[in-house]
């Protein structure tokens, strides 16, 4: 259970982060390098959350399912 919440908070993180490069985007009109910092991390993040799925299902605290 720990396991997927600590998902769900990484990905709450990554919407967080996409948020911030907006906003950055829109107040610093391309003059700083806060958007590019913001979305290095949302990309970090995200390969992150890959790979913690990939050791969840091999280690087996997540059990894929059918669609049927």
């Amino acid at each position: 259970m720990i396991f997927k919440a600590i998902i769900i908070g990484l990905l709450l993180f990554v919407i967080f982060s996409l948020g911030q490069a907006l906003s950055y985007m829109i107040k610093d009109e391309g003059k700083s390098d806060r958007m590019l910092n913001a979305l290095t991390k949302r990309i970090g993040i995200s390969v992150l959350i890959f790979i913690l799925l990939l050791v969840g299902q091999a280690v087996g605290l997540i059990q894929p399912h059918g669609l049927s």
